[in-house]
């Protein structure tokens, strides 16, 4: 089972940009998801826990 933590970058439009809390490089590039697949209250800076190919708002 895949578990891990992002945090929202960038809202664009449709769409948020997500990177990977536990990703050291800086030069990876950050996972576009659908904002329909995503809690309606996240925010940029917001930390999500990805599991059970779900997204949950970490508090």
């Amino acid at each position: 089972m895949l578990s891990c933590t992002y945090v929202v970058e960038r809202i664009d439009g449709d769409y948020a940009m997500l990177r990977r809390d536990d990703e050291t490089e800086q030069n990876v590039e950050p996972k576009m998801v659908a904002r329909a697949l995503l809690p309606p209250e996240i925010t940029e800076g917001t930390r999500l826990l990805y599991e059970y190919l779900q997204y949950s708002v970490l508090e």
